[in-house]
């Protein structure tokens, strides 16, 4: 990445000082786009804008545009040279006080990295399809603009393409005129006042299903929303739109009743609202919440087996994305700094409206076993943050859309309303809506209205919770008496102070009941309050069983705070020996476990051995899932290497054992089916059951990965990858070819991977898109033969070459995924790059810090093992 790429916060700060922005006009033609290797676009664009050139201190203000060339540059009629275009900015020298009119004829470039507009072939039926992705500043590599949020405006786009595609963006198509043999133009509505990094443009031949809403605020006049779901033409059979519909309808009906604000999107002119969900290929993120025009990845699009789990995090990310048409669609951040004035809430009113409008029954479940799992990984790196972030740049506001942003603010935030109620939290945020429409927001507006709506004073919840770092931990203890006790500890990595946060929590107390399970006792709430002395706050009321009588007692029942949880070890030792009844206490105990192990408390083969006796048996999919995961990352990164066979060997073992018993179409056996594939790329105990497998496997996902896994052990090769891609072609057999092809055991093939990783190119020398790069990346790190530990001098001497040469997005793919296994000498070369390149960019450097923390911490729980 450049660094005139790289915008900063005070260069943002001054251009919004100086300018604002009326309108932006848009014509992206596309009419070559289909074209065999079509590379390039041409774009023209006017912006009308508003200039004071006393704030603007004598610089020269200038549009973001990372494009291909600018052919011509017009501001206020005159032509000026475009010469100081340097591939990232634009100057304007001509702009004069008060209103001008800048026109530009420029070349922008289609997208493989998923970074701006992204170009995709079908290799089902040759197709292309193109869409969008903007967040946070890829806006400027598809029209020149002043690429940040606070500089809102109204945005008119066209697009030429061809006749028989769908051309899309935010705002309603209103004209539709030929413009040669088979092209025509179209034309969309102005929409209203918005950020450039939600504005959006699809094209190609998208299968289309249509419906309508309509409702509204509850006392309010109704009104309606034109609804249409869109992927490709080859997935259409797969698109479930009855289920995406009616969880689309029930969103709407929850959050205008929730948020006491009608959506605001589309409904100007008389017209009807727009909500297009569209499923998109090569796709980097879940979704992305574009007014009027939400893109989601196509592997919701569910063409192979998917898991009740699997449907209910669609849904989850459905509601998320809808809850941003006013959480940051309506109100927006004015930086990225206030990042979590979007994401946190968006993230927390996903699972709240998940659970509360929808027929899914375990939303929180999910979240308190796997979403907030995410955040205590993240925020326990050195390089966590506070919510409310310091973002100084783009290259850091990328990296944080993180776990503090997402998983962390929404528990805090859970945590906010069980500390100040839930109707004050409601009234709370329609006050916000209300007062900040089409506008930017900062923490003192949110504050502002969350103190009006409590009558509290809100500084110290937000200054503990919202502006320090770190995570609280939170363990029991009680004396000869049986009196219960909470001490929460922690330390802020960002300043070495403790950390001393105030939490509404609830203790639970679990016992056998006559079945053998664990079920709750009793549970008592208690408010933990910063200033207790020691950090340790008294429960009274508890009451513990005999001595010597299983029972666990859990800090935090009910999940309604954020916090690391330490269980004391006859609570462990109950939770490792017998179910526990209630399935959110129960995410939650197994997601202190999960801690544990990687904290080096709980030995990684404890763990495993309890999730193939009591974790497969678990009802919710969700948690058997997770803890399979969970499983399988404790035999490889926290077991000691030379236990590390025999614990695979065991694990592989059961998953095989449940997976013969089980009945094929259970939720539980497939995610069982998946892990043990995925296990067996390393381990090769269970290669016979997955060949047997393999001949009578009709799906597409499974055949792929029990080939991946024969493939890198050497019990299947090219003809049989061969053969399989030729048996069905599609985008997913593309890709996982490729993996497979990258995973076989020469030398040589390693080696040609690993340098197609670096240059992001293929053989032949043509740039792999974001989702092929993973694939090799993936396909080299398959290695059980012990190929591939050799190259990490080679890795960490193309790091910087890599983040220079590639995208943001691109270049983290492989800094990321070639990061060596974890041994001491790995971590004695991660040591010495960061040593030796303390002026690399903070980006990679924050990469290389948390693999490397990553890295040491697998270290320190293996040796804690081999201690034990």
């Amino acid at each position: 990445m450049s660094e005139t790429m790289n915008l900063t916060r005070d260069e943002a700060a001054l251009r919004s000082s100086c300018l604002s922005v009326s309108s932006y006009q848009v014509h992206v033609d596309l009419s070559r786009a289909a074209q065999k290797g079509a590379t390039t676009y041409p774009v023209e664009t006017r912006v009308e804008l508003s200039f004071d050139s006393a704030a603007a201190s004598g610089r020269v203000p200038f549009l973001d545009y990372a494009g291909v060339s600018v052919d011509s540059l017009t501001i206020n009629g005159t032509d000026y040279d475009a010469a100081g275009f340097d591939g990232a900015r634009i100057p304007l020298p001509g702009l004069v006080e008060g209103q001008n009119i800048v026109e530009i004829s420029s070349v922008s470039a289609f997208s493989r990295s998923g970074e701006g507009l992204h170009r995709f072939e079908d290799p089902s039926d040759g197709a292309v399809y193109l869409y969008t992705q903007y967040e946070p500043a890829d806006c400027r590599r598809v029209f020149p603009v002043f690429d940040q949020p606070d500089l809102k405006a109204r945005f008119r786009f066209a697009i030429t393409g061809p006749a028989h595609w769908q051309l899309r963006s935010n705002g309603a198509e209103v004209t539709r005129q030929a413009v040669a043999e088979g092209l025509v133009r179209a034309e969309f509505a102005e929409t209203e006042l918005m950020s450039s990094y939600i504005t959006a443009l699809l094209a190609g031949p998208y299968h289309l299903v249509q419906d309508t809403w309509r409702g509204g605020v509850p006392g309010q006049e109704e009104f309606s929303i034109d609804l249409a779901l869109l992927c490709r033409a080859s997935l259409a059979e797969h698109l479930d739109a009855d289920e995406l519909f009616r969880i689309t309808k029930q969103g709407l009906d929850f959050f205008h009743a929730e948020f006491g604000y009608a959506y605001p999107w589309g409904r100007s002119a008389g017209r009807n609202g727009k909500y297009d969900q569209v499923f998109v290929p090569e796709y980097n993120l879940g979704a992305m919440e574009n007014p009027g025009l939400v893109t989601f990845t196509e592997r919701y699009v569910f063409d192979t087996g998917a898991t009740e789990a699997q449907h209910e995090t669609r849904a989850n990310t459905i509601l998320h994305e809808m809850a941003h048409m006013w959480f940051g669609d309506l109100v927006t951040m004015h930086w990225w700094d206030d990042l979590w004035l979007k994401e946190s809430f968006a993230d927390y009113m996903g699972s709240y409206g998940v659970d509360s409008a929808t027929d899914f029954t375990t939303a929180w479940v999910a979240f308190a076993n796997s979403r907030k799992g995410w955040a205590y990984v993240q925020d326990q790196l050195p390089t966590t943050h506070p919510i409310v972030a310091d973002i100084p740049d783009l290259e850091a506001a990328d990296q944080n859309f993180d776990g503090i942003t997402y998983a962390k603010g929404a528990s805090v935030l859970k945590q906010l309303a069980a500390y100040a109620g839930a109707e004050a939290f409601r009234q709370a945020a329609r006050s916000y809506f209300q007062r900040h429409a089409f506008g930017n927001a900062t923490l003192e507006d949110f504050l502002g209205v969350l103190e009006e709506a409590t009558g509290k004073d809100m500084r110290a919840w937000a200054a503990a919770w919202l502006q320090t770092a770190g995570i609280p931990v939170l363990q029991t203890q009680y004396d000869d008496a049986g009196q219960v006790s909470v001490r929460q500890t922690g330390t802020d990595p960002t300043t070495g102070e403790p950390i001393a946060r105030p939490h509404v929590i609830r203790v639970g107390l679990f016992t056998l009941d006559g079945t053998g399970t664990l079920s709750r006792a009793q549970s008592v709430p208690a408010e933990l309050a910063p200033e207790a002395e020691q950090g340790i706050t008294a429960v009274p009321g508890l009451q513990l069983p005999e001595a010597g009588t299983p029972r666990l007692i859990l800090p935090n029942d009910e999940d309604l705070s954020y916090a690391k949880l330490v269980l004391d070890p006859e609570s462990v030792a109950a939770a490792l020996a017998h179910p526990v009844g209630d399935p959110l206490a129960r995410a939650t105990v197994w997601a202190a476990l999960w801690s544990m192990v990687r904290d080096g408390q709980l030995p990684a083969a404890r763990f495993v051995e309890a999730v193939l006796r009591l974790g497969l048996q678990i009802p919710e999919v969700v948690v058997v899932q997770s803890l399979l995961r969970q499983a399988n990352q404790a035999c490889e990164l926290y077991t000691p290497a030379g236990a590390r066979p025999a614990l695979e060997a065991q694990l592989a073992a059961g998953l095989a054992q449940f997976i013969a018993a089980g009945d094929q179409h259970n939720d539980a056996v497939l995610a069982a089916t998946r892990v043990l594939a995925l296990l067996s790329r390393r381990h090769d105990s269970q290669l016979e059951f997955l060949t047997e497998r393999l001949e009578s496997e009709a799906d597409e996902e499974l055949r792929w990965l029990f080939l991946q896994a024969l493939t890198a052990h050497g019990r299947a090769g090219e003809p049989e990858l061969e053969a399989e891609i030729s048996r069905r072609t599609t985008a997913r057999g593309r890709i996982a070819h490729r993996l497979a092809l990258a995973a076989r055991p020469q030398a040589e093939v390693k080696a040609a991977a690993f340098q197609q990783a670096l240059t992001g190119q293929d053989a032949e020398g043509a740039e792999l898109s974001n989702d092929h790069l993973t694939a090799t990346i993936d396909g080299f790190g398959a290695d059980p033969q012990g190929l591939t530990p050799g190259y990490a001098e080679r890795y960490f001497a193309a790091l910087t070459g890599v983040w220079q040469r590639m995208t943001q997005g691109q270049a983290t793919r492989v800094v990321r995924g070639l990061f060596p296994s974890p041994s001491e000498a790995a971590a004695e070369q991660a040591k010495q790059w960061l040593q030796e390149n303390q002026d690399a960019p903070a980006a990679l450097r924050r990469i290389i810090l948390e693999e490397q923390d990553h890295l040491l911490r697998a270290l320190r729980a293996q040796r804690a093992a081999t201690a034990s």
